[in-house]
């Protein structure tokens, strides 16, 4: 199935019922902004009070250069019909989907979407869904979680609430959640939909971010879950292209076109074949920094 695509690199967290932080995320350069009314909105006495303040902003035009995806509560919370009554406003791009376990969570969110939006007049299928992998269960089931509607446009991993799951450890060196990571990015990557690797919980060592990064990265993640402003510009950095990726990008296409064009059947770049898997990882090098360049053009505007 075709998806819709989007430059999300950094996905950030922002409590919902927060004013000063709301005010101070729609300043940052973060790519999507997920605005909360699920974990970190507590008591919940809290929530109506997130509901209307994400309102006010929003159609006040406060996050006009960011994607947004309100957290909603889950299922079994009591909140949920609340959450996405109140918030399927113009401004809104979709939902972040807690604690998805299988595929008909996601049905099931799919059709609930569909029929608000008949009720408010909204195209069908304009509000997105992301799935939070957040389980061993999800985590099995991640590939028919991408399948399941066509609005899942990237799936995101929460590594704690997994590791609580697994009755496991989250260990220094990270090697607990790699299994997880490379499965959510593999069912992700096998249904054209976006990873989104999980939060660094050690928001003020830098050092350590720029590890995970680097192995998010490696693994096929294309964006991360952003806890703190300053976790923005390294996720950003390895998450976009660099200059020489692009160039290298345009250069395989281009001896790829000429050996066609020879009757070669195959090109050679730096002593390496330019086969078709190597065509079509250009190709997407291109798309993602057409994207890049996309969004620093509207912020600049």
């Amino acid at each position: 199935m075709k998806r819709d695509k989007y430059l999300l690199r950094s996905m950030m967290f922002v409590p919902g019922h927060n004013e000063r932080l709301l005010v101070s995320a729609s300043r940052s350069n973060a790519d999507a902004l997920i605005l909360d009314v699920e974990d970190s909105v507590m008591p919940a006495s809290n929530k109506q009070l997130a509901r209307e303040k994400i309102i006010e902003k929003v159609s006040a035009g406060l996050f006009k250069n960011h994607v947004l995806f309100p957290r909603i509560n889950d299922r079994e919370s009591g909140f949920l019909l609340k959450d996405v009554t109140a918030l399927m406003i113009e401004g809104i791009t979709g939902f972040v989907y807690p604690k998805a376990f299988t595929g008909q969570d996601i049905y099931f969110f799919d059709k609930l979407l569909e029929t608000l939006e008949a009720e408010k007049g909204f195209p069908p299928g304009k509000f997105k869904i992301v799935p939070l992998i957040e389980t061993p269960a999800a985590v099995l089931n991640a590939q028919q979680i991408c399948l399941a509607s066509e609005r899942v446009i990237a799936i995101a991993y929460g590594c704690e609430d997994f590791i609580s799951h697994l009755g496991g450890i989250h260990d220094a060196g990270g090697k607990s959640l790699f299994a997880p990571r490379a499965m959510i990015a593999m069912a992700a990557r096998a249904t054209g939909v976006i990873p989104i690797d999980t939060v660094h919980i050690h928001v003020h060592d830098l050092k350590d971010l720029e590890e995970n990064v680097t192995l998010a990265r490696l693994l096929g993640f294309e964006g991360m879950l952003i806890l703190h402003p300053k976790e923005i510009e390294i996720a950003h950095k390895y998450f976009t292209p660099s200059e020489k990726e692009v160039a290298d990008a345009y250069e395989m296409l281009r001896l790829a076109e000429e050996a066609e064009k020879q009757n070669k059947g195959v090109a050679i770049m730096n002593g390496k074949f330019v086969g078709p898997p190597i065509i079509q990882m250009a190709k997407d090098i291109i798309a993602r920094d057409i994207l890049v360049k996309r969004k620093a053009a509207d912020v600049a505007q």
